[in-house]
């Protein structure tokens, strides 16, 4: 009986790992990125453009059905944007460009249809990212020196380490090999955490908060 069952559970074993496909790949992602504010009237935090940027990493999909895959990686990001806000000490509107850097790691699902045309699928993306500030500059420069107090600080330190957002995506595959793909698509990014910190704790601005958001265009092969 036990010799049956061990003889079961390898078979079954061995069925799941035969089912189971990993593909490993490489992407690149061009984006435009902005700032989400949002603060009391008196301070009149307000978004004032976004920027250009762009990222890229390794990809891992591991499959469990035929159209089914868990997908992952490791992506170095982008982010940022320019805002404005009124400096209460001096009455004057201060305009800022904050691009940060994050290390990321996607936890999402996707989804894909048969082929719509020969080697052809459409996938769809859902899940989301967590990640760490690793770099930052403001109005492209490392340091920041505030008009109002005349301090100056790493532009690093006006974000908090951790983010953690929403990520929606779609996009075509084409097998163009044996086991390569190359892939495009689309995908949002929608921030989760309050970045901000440096005047909550240097300027005591109560309820300030700046969000990431991201559109970004997904470009890829897979091997």
């Amino acid at each position: 009986m036990k010799k049956a069952l061990l003889a079961l559970f390898c078979i079954g074993a061995s069925a799941g790992a035969a089912s189971a496909q990993v593909e490993i790949g490489l992407k690149v992602s061009p984006s435009i990125t902005s700032l989400r504010t949002d603060s009391p009237a008196q301070y009149g935090f307000q978004r004032n453009g976004s920027k250009v940027g762009f990222g890229g990493g390794l990809i891992v999909d591991y499959f469990f059905g035929q159209n089914y895959a868990f997908s992952t990686g490791l992506q170095l990001t982008g982010k940022g944007g320019k805002f404005l806000f009124l400096d209460p000490d001096t009455g004057r509107r201060v305009e800022q460009k904050l691009g940060i850097q994050y290390l990321e790691l996607p936890v999402t699902m996707k989804l894909f249809t048969n082929d719509i045309a020969t080697d052809t699928k459409l996938y769809f993306q859902l899940g989301g990212t967590i990640g760490g500030a690793i770099a930052a500059k403001i109005d492209g420069d490392k340091r920041y020196t505030d008009p109002s107090t005349g301090k100056e600080s790493k532009a690093f330190d006006h974000v908090i380490i951790p983010d953690a957002g929403v990520l929606l995506g779609f996009g075509t595959e084409y097998q163009v090999g044996q086991s390569t793909k190359v892939f495009a698509g689309v995908s949002y990014h929608r921030g989760l955490v309050n970045i901000e910190k440096y005047y909550d704790k240097q300027r005591n601005f109560s309820e300030v908060s700046l969000k990431n958001s991201e559109f970004a265009l997904d470009l890829g092969i897979k091997f």
